[in-house]
């Protein structure tokens, strides 16, 4: 399955049957979501556009219920999870923030370069974010919040994936996107492609090895 929010609640689609069905989040008809992610015990954590993270519960069909609310950023761009802990990237407060378990309370918060836009979870337990602004690849451990490297990358690094041996970064500014090996503790430029243009969101899937690269235009 996949999810994608909407207002009011988040769409949950059957890829294998080509099917999406409306899921509304009780007491929140009017909420603008705009971000989502799922964690390893199933349960659906939502961010909206006015700030507050959603724990919800398990839905029954059309309906979920919220189990903790969670209001403290400008607003909730981005929402990962490693294991059961959820991570906010706030674009304007340029911060990650991981959540508790229960979703009531923020455990703990650190700045995330000049100008952070997206922000990414990896297979081995990292989370990745593009600080574009600043011209960097940003890594990070979340239990605890720790940023554990720093790459230069320049030219609007924007575009992030995660792969068992290769952190993915597009390059919005040339159209290019570089993999850089984190194994070393100093991240490595390894491979450096050309790609269509405006790469604004990246995937990797392990199945296949390959990389997909979704152009903004």
């Amino acid at each position: 399955h996949a999810y994608a929010t909407t207002r009011g609640g988040y769409y949950r689609i059957d890829l294998a049957a080509g099917a999406a069905a409306k899921v509304d989040v009780e007491g929140q008809a009017d909420t603008e979501f705009t971000a989502i992610a799922r964690r390893a015990d199933g349960k659906l954590v939502l961010g909206s556009a006015d700030g507050a993270v959603y724990t919800l519960g398990a839905d029954a069909g059309d309906t979920a219920a919220v189990d903790a609310t969670l209001k403290i950023f400008a607003r909730v761009d981005v929402l990962v999870t490693q294991g059961n802990t959820a991570v906010v990237l706030d674009r304007g407060q340029t911060s990650v923030t991981t959540i508790s378990e229960s979703g009531d309370n923020d455990r703990q918060a650190l700045r995330a370069g000049e100008g952070a836009t997206t922000m990414v979870a990896d297979e081995v337990g990292r989370v990745l974010v593009a600080d574009t602004r600043g011209d960097g690849l940003l890594v990070f451990s979340v239990d605890p919040l720790i940023q554990r490297q720093r790459a230069p990358v320049r030219d609007s690094p924007y575009g992030l994936a995660g792969s068992p041996t290769l952190a993915w970064v597009s390059q919005t500014a040339t159209n290019t996107v570089v993999g850089y090996d984190l194994a070393t503790g100093i991240p490595v430029e390894k491979v450096r492609y050309r790609t269509v243009q405006q790469p604004n969101t990246l995937a990797y899937d392990d199945a296949s090895g390959t990389l997909y690269v979704v152009s903004g235009t």
